[in-house]
């Protein structure tokens, strides 16, 4: 990782952690973990959740999009349909590592982001088992007004 003033976070005055230019979470830093407790590293918990979602992903993209947009014929239709999906995950999932990994050795290990994990982790497990069921819908739909 590298220290050019362009990754590093931008610090607010307020006491909430913000997002800024840059993509990565910045805020206050504590100089010890609260009452002894050791807070896990943000980027890697981010980093592990991304792979993992990822893998329930493509099964999903497997099993319900091609399962079911197959079952119209010999359409081009579920080819385009994994197309899309692709394009549409890699980019998020991206977004979402490179705002975890340009955090701070003191900031990965920050609580006061607990509450930013969640709500990233929350939005990408919603993307990841989401999109395949909607734009299942939305092809299924398609194909049904073409047809």
């Amino acid at each position: 990782m590298t220290d050019h003033a362009a990754h590093q976070p931008v610090r607010g005055s307020s006491s909430h952690p913000e997002q800024s230019h840059s993509g990565s979470y910045g805020g206050p830093v504590t100089d010890s973990p609260i009452a002894g407790a050791q807070v896990s590293d943000w980027r890697r918990k981010m980093s592990d959740h991304i792979a993992y979602a990822l893998l329930v992903y493509t099964a999903l993209q497997i099993f319900v999009t091609i399962g079911a947009l197959k079952a119209h014929g010999g359409s081009l239709l579920p080819y385009f349909a994994l197309v899309i999906l692709v394009v549409a995950i890699i980019p998020a999932c991206r977004r979402f590592e490179a705002r975890w990994n340009g955090l701070t050795d003191e900031q990965a290990h920050d609580p006061a982001l607990a509450p930013y994990y969640r709500r990233d982790r929350l939005a990408l497990w919603l993307l990841a088992i989401g999109l395949p069921f909607a734009l299942t819908a939305l092809f299924k739909g398609l194909a049904l007004l073409f047809a």
